[in-house]
């Protein structure tokens, strides 16, 4: 795509590049070693989640740099800028777990400054760890200029003792050393051997998830969001981005042509289909509330209910993300459920195709058994459930992928914060057949709405992920397995029913018919009601109580703005 041809007359950049009057912020560029021609050409704005904190982004700056190759092979100009991360797999587990789904809300405004302070006319985002991917999808929909998705891909697997293992194989050791299952030497060879490259957890965990769904919602070359980061042919994915971001613009094809109501169901589909995060769950209609769609908890349920499970991929199953790609990739597993009708094969994609003649090659490859035909599921109805029920009239979520049990019952013990549970958890004292209540952790009531991963993996390690239930108004990682349910709302902070309910209380959870009940009656918890009184948190000032004044419910996306029904004016038409 010759982007010599491209005119400025509409596109952001006119602003710095274009007049006399501009002759001083051209003389910026200038500086930076552009010459007249690039300065005259479509200034892309290159973006990365680039940081030293985890393997999940150390491969990104390296990316993002073949990138800018594809788009100045194109004729366009590229400018690289970072943005932050925060890592759950160091954040678990303790206060900087508050950090996380709040750095989602900053990456997605972190960049929508970048782009608007130097009106950059496109963007190609790249993102590793698990926030970062929601985020940056987040500004693509909000900015509405040509934008393409990349993920840095995932880690591969470890290996221990001739079997593979992640990082959810350490956390749950954590648990097996507690209860002397396995001794110190043991566990620091399981902590050496679980992540043995660059890339993000390589399990269908968060990060596999929303790459999944990256491909599915049509902002991701078909694909690309499967290979591994250490995989050299990343860079043909890399430079093909770069490329066609140009044609993008060019076609003026926008993020929200994209992201339309039929996109995000073909994501929430992907989801269930692969046994994913539930974390998708508030990320889905997040990004749909950029685009001013209504898109909540109840509408990803919907689909769920109706969605196979396909995909035998780990923490359910047995196969990790590099076995999917070198089964077929996301398009194996696509092409299968568009194939059967799961999959609305109209929606437009960046390639500027659609889903339909995307997958209009991909052949089934019957030498494998990651990806189940459509039509021959692990299971009926998808991985992940959604729940409701006098204790979530908001709803809830829970990964089944894997359980044979999908129906639990007991009294409840209840914990106000996710440490005083894992302390229960670490010193055993808890019986089965209880349901373990972890409340005042949602989007506002922690703040931060924590994952809950040290928790359930140390409960599962104890030999006891299958013994009791435990229900939070704060988040599980996509890496939880066990009956776990999150997202309950509304949060105990605002006096939702999970901060009503008391020790002992009979909780009844049923991921078959979608409930979860409290045997308490609505004249009980309206005077429970009546005595409850809001606490205040620990964070009164900074960033996490900034988050916390305009959060909204974990059903609508744990938003913090109006979103793009409220909008009036788009940034791509400035």
């Amino acid at each position: 795509m010759d982007a010599k041809v491209i005119s400025k007359a509409k596109l952001p950049s006119r602003y710095v590049t274009v007049g006399p009057a501009r002759a001083p912020h051209r003389s910026y560029l200038y500086a930076m070693g552009l010459s007249a021609a690039e300065i005259a050409q479509p200034l892309v704005g290159v973006a990365s989640c680039w940081n030293e904190a985890a393997p999940c982004n150390i491969s990104l700056m390296r990316q993002a740099q073949v990138v800018k190759k594809g788009v100045a092979a194109a004729n366009g100009t590229p400018r690289e800028f970072c943005t932050i991360t925060v890592t759950d797999g160091i954040a678990m587990g303790h206060q900087g777990m508050k950090s996380s789904l709040v750095s989602r809300e900053v990456i997605a405004d972190s960049v929508e400054l970048t782009m608007r302070g130097h009106c950059y006319d496109a963007l190609v985002g790249l993102a590793g760890c698990d926030k970062s991917l929601p985020g940056m999808m987040m500004a693509m929909v909000r900015l509405n200029v040509p934008s393409i998705f990349i993920y840095g891909g995932s880690i591969l697997p470890g290996s221990y003792r001739g079997r593979q293992i992640t990082v959810q194989d350490v956390f749950e050791a954590v648990g097996q050393h507690s209860v002397g299952t396995i001794g110190d030497a043991e566990l620091l060879e399981i902590e050496q051997a679980a992540c043995p490259s660059a890339g993000s957890c390589g399990a269908q965990f968060t990060a596999n998830t929303m790459a999944t769904v990256a491909e599915a919602i049509g902002l991701a070359l078909p694909y690309s969001c499967g290979a591994p980061a250490p995989y050299e042919m990343r860079d043909r994915f890399n430079f093909a981005s770069g490329e066609k971001v140009m044609e993008l613009i060019a076609k003026n094809i926008r993020p929200r042509d994209i992201v339309t109501l039929k996109a995000l169901e073909n994501a929430a589909t992907v989801v269930s289909a692969t046994g994913g995060s539930t974390n998708a769950a508030l990320h889905l209609p997040a990004i749909a509330h950029e685009a001013g769609i209504k898109f909540d908890l109840f509408d990803v349920a919907r689909i769920f209910e109706k969605t196979p499970y396909i995909a035998d991929l780990k923490p359910g199953g047995k196969y990790v993300a590099k076995d999917m790609f070198e089964a077929g990739g996301i398009p194996l597993l696509m092409k299968t459920l568009l194939d059967h009708g799961y999959l609305h094969g109209d929606c437009l994609t960046v390639t500027g195709r659609t889903l339909a003649e995307n997958m209009q090659h991909v052949a089934w490859n019957e030498h494998q058994d990651v990806v189940r035909p459509a039509n021959s599921p692990i299971t009926q109805t998808g991985g992940v459930v959604g729940l409701k029920g006098n204790l979530a009239p908001e709803g809830a979520i829970v990964k089944v992928a894997g359980m044979a049990e999908l129906k639990f019952s007991g009294p409840a013990r209840c914990f106000d914060s996710e440490e005083e549970c894992f302390e229960a958890v670490t010193n055993r004292a808890y019986r089965e057949g209880e349901v373990l209540v972890i409340r005042y952790e949602g989007p506002r009531g922690g703040p931060g709405m924590r994952e809950m991963l040290s928790t359930t993996a140390a409960l599962y390690g104890q030999g006891m992920g299958g013994k009791v239930a435990l229900i939070t108004d704060g988040r599980f990682s996509g890496a939880t397995r066990g009956f776990c349910i999150g997202h309950v709302g509304p949060e105990a902070a605002v006096g939702g029913p999970i901060g009503l309910i008391r020790d002992g209380d009979l909780i009844s959870i049923d991921a078959v018919n979608g409930t979860i009940e409290v045997a308490l009656s609505d004249a009980e918890l309206a005077a429970r009601a009546k005595d409850w009184k809001a606490r205040k948190t620990d964070y009164q000032s900074g960033a996490i109580w900034k988050y916390a004044q305009t959060v909204g419910s974990a059903r609508d996306g744990a938003v913090t703005h109006p979103g793009g029904a409220s909008e009036t004016h788009c940034y791509a038409d400035i």
